[in-house]
């Protein structure tokens, strides 16, 4: 990894991208302060493990059924605007569960159907999101403006659980009103944010163009690889959904205690992305990401069998720094390795990956959860990423060998004729 970069390289010199972190603080501090409020709600309310699988299925569904045509929005309007009015829905969303929270009125399925709407805004607003950094910073420093991106994320990760916990304590109508008041002030730094880099050209809505993120992708096998390798791994490893039972059942804390563990792994991602942020990866990058995720897998295996609250932060500290190094590793590889022209619909098939291990994983942590308990869910989920890391290695060998971030020249599809 190399040095520091230059001043006249420093992500501080592009007021775009600092205009974009800042709202990207304000967003990500809200949504993680209500994934907590929800998750806790929810399982107050029912006090079924399946339940909180369910509200990652609510969220996978329209993530899944909306990625390609969101990921073809994103390529043919305004990517600013996207994201803008996907917030706004998101705030009305999060408005709501404050007035159905504070009224007394919430039940499981209108917690839900909120929780839906917010899915659906999210589906069109992720592709849209993650094309718009290259047009903030110049080329030769996206590794560095996505680890600072990522590092707006975790720190929202470390405050927001932290503090979404011991709001907690006056209600879950508080902890959504102060997450509708984040996201308002989102909106407002998005609404003036001014591209610095060329917009790409826009192409004509047509079935081909839809589906060529899809053909793509499969066409590069280590964007495939690394997209992939996000979708099993974390689908198996992942164990957020589960954090309250945790927090409750083997820990013996509250919600003040659900707070800090789902703020360990965003400490750890924060820190190391930090350093990320002032170091760039120059060779070894496949075998990096591999061990990565492999210290992910090992680092579930020693949450699952802790039954000590330090143990488990420290656990989940090295989890969120190990998943951050092949998070930036494979955000800037599957950007760099695509033209900008395409982002949009690439990055929409990659958010259907990157919400099935999230969303989806969620539902099957609980779901296996129901069947087998938390604890042995998890061990399971541990296992299964080593077990899915060594076949990758195997299946996708130019991945694991590859040195640098930056690959061969990428040539566009042909432009398509046949119209809808």
């Amino acid at each position: 990894m190399s040095s520091s970069p230059a001043p006249a390289d420093t992500l501080r010199s592009h007021p775009a991208f600092v205009q974009f972190w800042f709202a990207r603080i304000c967003s990500g501090f809200g949504f993680q302060m209500l994934s907590v409020a929800v998750g806790w709600q929810v399982y107050a309310i029912t006090g079924r493990a399946l339940d909180l699988g369910l509200i990652g299925l609510v969220q996978f569904i329209p993530s899944v059924l909306l990625a390609l045509p969101a990921g073809h929005v994103a390529d043919q309007f305004e990517r600013r605007r996207i994201v803008m009015l996907g917030q706004i829905v998101d705030l009305v969303a999060i408005a709501a569960l404050a007035v159905i929270s504070l009224m007394h009125l919430a039940h499981e399925a209108t917690i839900l159907a909120l929780i839906f709407v917010i899915g659906v805004a999210k589906a069109f607003e992720f592709p849209a999101l993650q094309s718009m950094l290259p047009a903030l910073v110049p080329t030769s420093i996206l590794p560095r403006a996505m680890a600072a991106s990522a590092s707006a994320g975790q720190a929202a990760m470390i405050m927001g659980p932290a503090v979404g916990g011991f709001l907690y304590v006056a209600g879950p109508g508080t902890v959504y009103t102060v997450c509708a008041l984040l996201y308002l002030v989102a909106v407002a730094l998005m609404a003036h944010l001014r591209y610095e880099q060329a917009q790409p050209k826009r192409e004509p809505a047509t079935l081909k163009t839809l589906f060529a993120g899809v053909h793509f992708i499969r066409a590069r096998p280590d964007v495939l690889g690394v997209i992939s390798l996000d979708l099993f791994a974390v689908l198996l490893g992942g164990a957020t959904a589960l954090l309250p039972i945790f927090a409750k059942d083997v820990l013996h804390t509250g919600p003040w205690g659900l707070g800090l563990l789902r703020a360990a792994p965003a400490v750890g991602a924060l820190l190391m992305s930090l350093w990320l942020t002032r170091h760039n990866m120059e060779r070894r990058v496949g075998s990096i990401m591999f061990a990565s995720v492999a210290g992910f897998g090992v680092a579930t295996l020693v949450f699952a069998v802790s039954t000590a609250l330090w143990l488990s932060l420290a656990a989940l500290f090295a989890l969120g720094a190990l998943d951050m190094v092949s998070m930036v590793i494979r955000g800037a590889l599957v950007q760099l390795d695509t033209p900008d022209d395409m982002r949009g619909r690439v990055s929409a098939v990659n958010a259907i990956f990157i919400n099935t291990s999230n969303q989806l994983g969620e539902f099957e942590s609980g779901l296996l959860a129901a069947w087998v308990g938390a604890v042995n869910a998890t061990l399971i989920g541990g296992i299964g990423t080593l077990i899915v890391v060594g076949l990758w290695m195997t299946m996708f060998p130019t991945l694991r060998r590859r040195q640098r971030l930056q690959g061969e020249p990428v040539t566009p599809p042909e432009p398509a004729t046949d119209t809808l």
